[in-house]
Parts: structure tokens; C-alpha cells; sequence
């Protein structure tokens, strides 16, 4: 199966989990609104969910597939199996102590991450409850990791793409069933995302059992591939997620911005992870098993030719998604969460920082696919440098842009996290490309002149129709909740339709995007 093809499929699936998600944040934005209780759930999630995103799309599978991919190309199936044994029994050892840890630590941990409610001790208190309940989800969620990790190797994406929907609907659940019958609502959202852990996890184990390699979990410290694994892991740790880092450093400092800033933030963030889920961590799904292959196999041309692929995917796809997140923040806000205790002024203000984070979305989308480049040649060392400049980055830039904007203009401060977001992914994404080319000789193959001239003309295209079709089709609070997301699917759906017609009339073809037998890239 194609790069093309394997990604279509993958960010098929995960677009019915992204519209779950949707209607998850519909629903908790129209039963909770922008309050106290609904920050103390975001922080209280968020925390968990980072690490989620360290051992799932980060640094477990980064340093998990490519010594995977290697044992399956050169060892027997008793090795191989025994290899998925120590590694799961290691992994759940090791994710054991942090738990507990994690739930000891509860509040500390709030009050690191959200230093700025040091003086509120119901917002504390209250996202320490919470933490209790959503901490042991990283327990679930990361051996769902594992287990995803070994059926992506295998190029069984399905399963893996579509547990996130057991998430979406167990707090949707939660919000409209169990909310109404808790003295303090806002922790059914906890036992929530409780429960989706358990049950992402059990949703692998029959797929898994299938392929036979359901693991027997024990003890693997000696089994030098766990070892392996382990230490390419400590690196990554930064070095694969560091877009969701930015955002907890946003999460800090927005603390310090008053109430409702976190949860403005939140579902900002939310929308820039609809075109991320669906395609750039699809596509990075895709191409790590791809690239660690090749390079199993010492085929460099094939690595380069298919690494060079993905980005030009990368391109073709983030530009159009960052230019109609940019121009339809305030309509697509308001479709999707402006009802209920979700007011105008919340989109308002969401909006602002949407804008923001829509500058950072082709830097997002090209760290997911350049990291695994590294990662699939087992070096964590380089990706994880560029990852702590740009962090650094994002730290300073976050202050030195709040200030500007609180002291100097009339833009809302909080804009300033997002756009210093933007900057330092940029950081990070341009350092990574000079360092495939440095380090690893990888260069861009010919065609590329064409294609962004291409893409150019189709987003100039693109954003003449949102402009002209969102004047006459203004979206308000009054306007009926039907009619706004009538607005907004022919908004979306007829700048797709526009964007993509354009890209074919100027020459650009799906099949320009397959990967030749001999490992050269189509012209």
C-alpha cells in the first residue's frame, strides 16, 4: 500500500474520531460553558493527555517501531515474540510507579502547571480531584500505544485510528448522563476519561491476539532490545512532542491571565488538532514503519524519495487547512461551540488565539513528518536539541509577546501565546530540515519549483472563495444552530471542492505522490 493510500485510509478513520471529538467539545462547552470547573478539567486532563501524546504519537512509538521493524525483518517469531513479551511486561512496570506517582503527586502537579492559581483554592482543589480520576488514563493509554505500535507495524491501521473514538464517546456520556447526577458535575469528566482508558485498551487486545502476538507481560530489563527501546525513549521524550509541550507552557502562563483563558486556549487548540489528527499524525503514523523499513533494508534512496514524499503531502495539505483556519476562526467557533454557557465573547476571544495557533500549523504538520526521519535511523540525539531551542524559544517568546500586546495594543495578551507557538514550531521544523540534510544527506528531489507554485495559485484561489462566500453567509449567536452549521459546511466543504479543482487545473495529480520500485521519486 502507497504512502498516499496507507494515509488516506489512516486519517479516513481518524476524521470519525476527530467529529466525535467535536461533538465531545460541543457538548462539554454547551453543559459547562467557560467557568472555573471546566479550567480545572482542562489542566487536569491536559496533564495526562501530554503524556499521552509522549508514549503514543511520540516517544515510545518513534523509539519502539524502528527496533520493532528491525526484529521482524531479521529474527525468527519465537524472538520476536518473546521481544513483544519483555517489552510489554517493562512497559507496564515502569508505567505502574508512574501512576501512582502521578496520583500522590496530584496536587503539586496542578500547581506547577498552573502556578497562576496559587491564590484560587477551588480551582486547585478541584483540578486535583480531577487529576486523581485522569491520571491513571496514561496507565491504559500507553499500553493502547504498545499495542497500536505493533498493528501499525504490521499495517493494520485500522483498529489503532479508531479507539480515540471510545474516548469522545465515553465523555460525551459522561457529560449528558452522569454530570446531572454528581453533586460536583464536573467530575463525571474524570471517571470519563477513566473509563475510555480501560476500554481503548481492551479494544487492541482481540486484533492483536489475532496477528498472534498478544503479549504475556514480564519482567524484560535484560533483553537488550527493550533496552534499546528504552534508551531512544529518554531523548524523544522532548524531541516528539514538542507542539504539545508549547501548548502546556501556554497552559502556565495563561494561568496568569485571568479566568477563562485556559479554556479559550483549549478549544483553540482543539481546532488546529482536527487537520493535525487527520492527516500530519496520520501521515507520521504511516511513514515511521515505512522509513524504518528502508532503512532495515539499506535502501537510501528509497528513504530519501519516500521522506521527500511525505512533505510534499505535508504542503499540499497544511497551507489550505492553515489559510481557512485563519480567515473562518470566528465562524467555525461559533458553529461548533457558540451555544449554552459558551457566550459570544468566549468565541471572541477563542477566535483570537485560533488565529494564532493557524500560523503554526504548517510547522506542527512538518515536525510530525521530518522528526520520524531521524527516528527511523535510531537517532533521538539530534531531533531532541532542535526540540529544547525551540522550547526555549517559545518560553521567552511567550513573555516577550504578552507584554508587547498588553502594554502596546488592543489585542487580547493571550494572543501572544499562540503566536509565539507559531515562531518557535517554525524553529523547530526549519532546524530539523537542515539537520536531515547535514546529518543523514537528504536533499529535495526535483519537482518541487512546480509544486509550490502549484499550491500557491490553489490557496490565493481558496482564499479569494472563504472571503467572498463568509461576507453574505455571516454567522451570529442568533443564527439557529442548524442553519450556522449548514454555513459552515459549505464554507469548508465548497473550499475544499474549490482548492482541490484548482490544484488539478494547474497541473497536480494524486499519482505524483507514489514512490517508484527503484526508489526515485515521480517528477
Amino acid at each position: 500500500m502507497g504512502i498516499l493510500r496507507s494515509t488516506f485510509s489512516v486519517g479516513s478513520l481518524t476524521l470519525v474520531s476527530r467529529v466525535m471529538g467535536f461533538m465531545r467539545d460541543l457538548v462539554i462547552a454547551r453543559v459547562f460553558g467557560a467557568s472555573v470547573g471546566t479550567d480545572a478539567f482542562v489542566v487536569a486532563f491536559r496533564i495526562p493527555n501530554l503524556l499521552r501524546r509522549f508514549v503514543g504519537e511520540g516517544s515510545f512509538a518513534m523509539a519502539f517501531v524502528p527496533v520493532l521493524a528491525r526484529s521482524r525483518e531479521r529474527d525468527d517469531r519465537a524472538e520476536l515474540k518473546s521481544f513483544v513479551d519483555d517489552m510489554a511486561g517493562t512497559l507496564a512496570a515502569v508505567l505502574t510507579l508512574l501512576t501512582a506517582t502521578g496520583i500522590f503527586a496530584a496536587p503539586w502537579l496542578v500547581r506547577v502547571f498552573a502556578p497562576g492559581w496559587a491564590a484560587d483554592s477551588e480551582a486547585t482543589d478541584l483540578a486535583s480531584r480531577l487529576l486523581r480520576l485522569t491520571f491513571p488514563y496514561i496507565f491504559f493509554i500507553a499500553l493502547t500505544a504498545f499495542t497500536g505500535s505493533i498493528l501499525n507495524t504490521w499495517r493494520r491501521f485500522a483498529v489503532p485510528a479508531l479507539s480515540p473514538v471510545l474516548l469522545n464517546i465515553a465523555l460525551i456520556g459522561a457529560a449528558l448522563l452522569l454530570a446531572p447526577r454528581l453533586e460536583l458535575p464536573i467530575m463525571a469528566l474524570g471517571w470519563g476519561v477513566l473509563m475510555a482508558g480501560i476500554v481503548q485498551l481492551a479494544f487492541q487486545l482481540p486484533i492483536l491476539n489475532a496477528l498472534g502476538l498478544l503479549p504475556r507481560p514480564r519482567w524484560g530489563w535484560r533483553n537488550s532490545r527493550v533496552r534499546r527501546v528504552l534508551v531512544l525513549m529518554v531523548p524523544t521524550l522532548v524531541g516528539a512532542s514538542v507542539a504539545q509541550l508549547n501548548v502546556l507552557v501556554d497552559t502556565m502562563v495563561a494561568s496568569f491571565l485571568g479566568d477563562r483563558v485556559v479554556t479559550w486556549l483549549f478549544f483553540a487548540d482543539r481546532l488546529v488538532e482536527f487537520p493535525m489528527g487527520v492527516f500530519a499524525i496520520a501521515l507520521s503514523t504511516v511513514i515511521l514503519p515505512a522509513l524504518s523499513a528502508r532503512v532495515a533494508r539499506n535502501d537510501t534512496a528509497g528513504f530519501r524519495a519516500e521522506l521527500d514524499q511525505a512533505i510534499r503531502l505535508a504542503v499540499v495539505v497544511a497551507m489550505p487547512a492553515a489559510l481557512g483556519l485563519l480567515i473562518l476562526a470566528r465562524p467555525i467557533l461559533m458553529s461548533l461551540f457558540g451555544y449554552g454557557a459558551f457566550s459570544g465573547h468566549d468565541v471572541s476571544m477563542s477566535a483570537v488565539a485560533l488565529s494564532g495557533y493557524a500560523l503554526a500549523l504548517p510547522a506542527y504538520m512538518a515536525i510530525k513528518v521530518l522528526a520520524p526521519g531521524f527516528y527511523a535511523q535510531q537517532d533521538t540525539r539530534t531531533p531532541v536539541r532542535f526540540a529544547i531551542i525551540a522550547l526555549l524559544s517559545n518560553a521567552l517568546l511567550n513573555v516577550a509577546f504578552v507584554l508587547f500586546l498588553k502594554r502596546y495594543t488592543s489585542i487580547p495578551p493571550h494572543a501572544g501565546l499562540a503566536l509565539a507557538s507559531a515562531v518557535s514550531a517554525s524553529i523547530n521544523a526549519g532546524l530539523l530540515y537542515w539537520g536531515l540534510g547535514v546529518k543523514l544527506g537528504f536533499a529535495r528531489q526535483p519537482g518541487w519549483g512546480k509544486l509550490s507554485l502549484r499550491v500557491l495559485v490553489a490557496c490565493i484561489t481558496l482564499a479569494g472563495f472563504l472571503l467572498w462566500s463568509s461576507g453574505p453567509l455571516s454567522i451570529a449567536m442568533q443564527t439557529p444552530a442548524l442553519a450556522r452549521v449548514g454555513q459552515l459546511v459549505w464554507l469548508v466543504g465548497g473550499g475544499a471542492v474549490v482548492y482541490v479543482l484548482t490544484l488539478l487545473c494547474v497541473g497536480w495529480r494524486p499519482s505524483q505522490h507514489r514512490i517508484r520500485a527503484t526508489g526515485g521519486a515521480p517528477l
